[in-house]
């Protein structure tokens, strides 16, 4: 398995076979393989089994933050999570500016409709029918006085619905 760092394990070391060195890091078996070729695990051999000398802070030191992620990667995770951060804050912002809009909003309408009572409302009853004919009579003569009209004389309205 490449060059092994064979030694007697210390004090503070425990001996531990490659499934329990994966384990005990939280990597997969290979990974542990390959930290014994690269050399950045130690090891210790008996008979024909490869056994991996952990130390107490070994598991804490030999874990990155994103486990199971490559190293690149990690970047990009914490620069996404940043990104997702931001946005939520901006998402709350806009949200409560919506909710004080919306107030206005319905104020504005509340203040309106309170005056609409106020608005003088057209008469109803025996007198309003006399104004009715009194401001008929002031009006222009009506067309059947004046005779017939032309075309261009009669009201549109009469020119799409039809009739004198």
């Amino acid at each position: 398995m490449g060059e092994d760092h064979t030694g007697e394990p210390q004090a503070n070391q425990e001996r531990v076979t490659v499934a329990q060195a994966a384990a005990a890091l939280g990597i997969t078996e290979g990974a542990v393989r390959s930290r014994i070729k690269r050399g950045t695990l130690p090891t210790a051999r008996a008979g024909g089994t490869v056994y991996v000398l952990l130390s107490d802070g070994t598991s804490q030191a030999n874990q990155t933050p994103n486990s199971g992620v490559p190293g690149a990667q990690s970047g990009l995770i914490a620069s996404l999570q940043d990104q997702i951060r931001y946005l939520r804050e901006q998402l709350d912002a806009e949200r409560e500016a919506r909710t004080e809009e919306r107030r206005r909003h319905d104020t504005v309408v509340a203040q309106l409709t309170s005056k609409i009572p106020a608005i003088d409302a057209p008469q109803e009853g025996p007198d309003a029918a006399k104004t009715v004919e009194e401001e008929s009579e002031k009006a222009e003569p009506h067309s059947a006085a004046r005779g017939p009209q032309t075309a261009a004389e009669r009201p549109w309205w009469r020119r799409i619905i039809g009739g004198s």
